[in-house]
């Protein structure tokens, strides 16, 4: 499976995501992440998804069909474009104080910051890349995973040009 990040902006509208989800399920591909938020034009969103396709025709596949939306004003596939993506997870991990410095250690590389502290918990948050994520995750979770909330990436291409707003 290749993973693929998708980002389009569409109106407004009741129904988007729901015919979104439908083509990508009818396609028999997984939707890993999605995303969507307004854009700094009134009435306009951006979803940014991630999908696991067999290959680049499959996904090629789905764009067309989500580009003949109604709603949908632009659609690409930004995987091979030089792109800015991120991610947010909030991670609850079993932390005594006398662990507290030996987790301190492991989130700096990360700039992970603790959000919440109990006795012998706490919540960290960490941004970044998919990857960089998974990283932190497999560093943490000999201290014991207790909760993870995930946000699924944002992104869009670097400095675009006046033609695309994507």
């Amino acid at each position: 499976m290749h993973k693929r990040v998708i980002t389009a902006l569409v109106n407004d509208n009741i129904g988007v995501l729901n015919r979104f989800s439908g083509i990508v399920s009818r396609a028999k591909t997984n939707m890993a992440s999605i995303t969507i938020a307004q854009t700094t034009c009134e009435n306009i969103s951006r979803i940014t998804m991630v999908l696991e396709v067999e290959d680049e025709k499959t996904a090629r596949h789905i764009i067309n069909q989500l580009n003949n939306q109604i709603d949908v004003l632009e659609i690409r596939d930004i995987t091979d474009e030089s792109h800015l993506e991120r991610e947010l997870a909030l991670v609850q991990i079993h932390s005594p104080i006398e662990k507290r410095h030996e987790v301190m250690a492991i989130m700096g590389p990360f700039r992970g910051q603790i959000v919440d502290v109990a006795e012998s918990d706490i919540v960290i948050q960490v941004t970044g890349t998919i990857e960089k994520v998974e990283a932190f995750l497999e560093l943490i979770k000999p201290y014991g995973i207790k909760r993870i909330a995930r946000t699924g990436i944002s992104g869009f291409t670097r400095f675009a040009d006046s033609e695309s707003r994507l």
